[in-house]
């Protein structure tokens, strides 16, 4: 599943950039949510995701880069998200703030930094629908992949399978090109979350296409 990030889009021209994409069959949609205390520059709050959700059926895919997710969880979900992901950096209580994504009936996701082992994945796996591997470090977009991630990619996938959680979406954020996306891919990644490499190129179909066609290759 690819899933552009609007963090690379024209943010003058929001909506005709998410349906440029949504016309070329991405269903869904990540959201780079940025406070300036976790990351250090700021993006976006409810109001936008409310105001997708209007517009657009696709999914919704919040990625919450902030300090404290349990204080905009509630906000987020009620602006329309199908999948909230939380820092597990950002947060001494990750099994409350995925509780609380799944009491708002919502999909619930957890991402952690390159720097940041898998230890403790075990205690929450039960609450998790989606495992996001940072393959850069969070807070900027357009960087350069981290062949170092593989190694977690295929890490987390192991263990997901040893908890028999393999219904668990891996999702891989970060440098993910025609270069890399069949590397994640084969070590176990499912959703595939690009921004510069789709919203970068002038023709959303093509560089949609140049994925899949990596991917599958």
């Amino acid at each position: 599943m690819i899933a552009p990030s609007i963090l690379s889009a024209d943010f003058g021209d929001l909506q005709s950039e998410v349906a440029s994409v949504v016309a070329c069959g991405c269903d869904w949609i990540h959201v780079d949510v940025m406070d300036g205390h976790f990351v250090p520059n700021i993006t976006m709050g409810p109001l936008v995701v409310s105001a997708l959700r209007k517009r657009f059926s696709c999914k919704l895919d919040i990625h919450l880069m902030v300090s404290n997710p349990e204080s905009l969880i509630p906000a987020f979900a009620d602006a329309g998200a199908d999948v909230i992901t939380v820092h597990k950096e950002a947060t001494p209580h990750v099994h409350r703030a995925l509780q609380m994504i799944r009491d708002h009936g919502i999909e619930a996701g957890l991402a952690v930094n390159p720097g940041t082992g898998l230890d403790g994945l075990e205690q929450v796996a039960d609450l998790l629908d989606l495992l996001l591997i940072m393959t850069v470090n969070p807070g900027f977009g357009g960087q350069a992949f981290i062949p170092a991630t593989l190694g977690k990619i295929a890490d987390a996938k192991s263990r997901l399978a040893a908890l028999h959680r393999s219904d668990v979406a891996i999702e891989v954020d970060g440098g993910i090109n025609a270069s890399t996306i069949r590397s994640v891919a084969e070590a176990g990644a499912t959703v595939f979350v690009a921004g510069s490499a789709v919203f970068g190129e002038e023709n959303r179909q093509t560089a949609v296409d140049r994925l899949r066609t990596a991917l599958h290759a």
